[in-house]
């Protein structure tokens, strides 16, 4: 009898590791559904060299700007910043290196077809129509049929309610800050995917700068990706998600503004040394 106790435990025993085997399987499932399910960044930069004749400005750029996301591209003057946006919105065409919009191929693309993709450019230096009334500038976004004249300005004066004020005032004859306004106001009317800015606080008073910032980020909350070019840095860590310091034409770090503050101070103060 005492024997038959062992056989008892052993019968059992394949009971008490069953368990076990359900809780392993599943292990590898959630990195495959969490791999399949992140979204393609907006814009990707691959590889991106450019060149102004023989001299190459930028040196192989890698840059990632995620949906919904604000990114800051920093740096002091004559790092290439301004350059690399001219090869994403189409100004210029680079050397090597691919461009992608939502996963399209967009080098050499002309501005009907970025515009189409969703690509948005305010250009540094306002980018109005100083001869045009406020209206006449909004007018101009509703020319290729794909928005409405008045939905346009009711949106404008929404957003920019000193532009309501100035509606019927020549573009040229606002201050600085109310024309930044209104290039921002245009660009956002056709509502693109990917944003574009550079160096919006150009001759801005810093009250004005926060303020458009403002827009900025509830822009970028409503889904808009956007990319700010900037040498200012403070002006735009307020509201980016990323930030991505140039040098020499060359992406030297990415990450969280937070992360970064000791080396963008270096970036600068290295500049300057120079």
């Amino acid at each position: 009898m005492a024997a038959a106790r062992p056989r008892k435990r052993t019968a059992a025993q394949p009971a008490e590791p069953a368990p076990v085997e359900p809780v392993e399987a599943p292990v590898v499932a959630p990195s495959a559904v969490t791999t399949e399910a992140a979204p393609p960044p907006l814009l990707e930069v691959r590889g991106v060299r450019a060149a102004y004749g023989r001299i190459e400005v930028l040196h192989g750029v890698d840059l990632v700007v995620p949906q919904g996301s604000v990114v800051a591209l920093l740096g002091p003057n004559g790092g290439g910043k301004t350059t690399t946006l001219k090869v994403i919105s189409g100004q210029m065409t680079p050397t090597s290196g691919c461009v992608h919009v939502s996963g399209r191929h967009i080098n050499g693309a002309t501005p009907d077809v970025l515009a189409r993709a969703g690509v948005c450019t305010i250009p540094e230096g306002r980018g109005v129509f100083p001869n045009l009334t406020v209206r006449e500038n909004l007018r101009m976004v509703t020319f290729a049929g794909t928005a409405d004249q008045a939905r346009v300005e009711e949106v404008a004066y929404m957003r920019f309610p000193r532009l309501g004020e100035r509606r019927n005032q020549l573009a040229g004859t606002m201050s600085g800050g109310e024309q930044q306004m209104l290039a921002l106001a245009r660009g956002l009317a056709v509502d693109p995917a990917l944003l574009l800015l550079d160096e919006l606080s150009m001759g801005l008073a810093p009250l004005i700068v926060e303020g458009l910032y403002e827009i900025v980020a509830q822009v970028a909350a409503e889904g808009v990706s956007i990319l700010v070019v900037e040498q200012f840095a403070r002006t735009v860590l307020g509201v980016a998600d990323y930030a991505a310091i140039m040098l020499h034409g060359t992406i030297v770090s990415v990450g969280q503004p937070a992360d970064l503050e000791e080396e963008l101070s270096a970036a600068y103060l290295g500049a300057a040394a120079h």
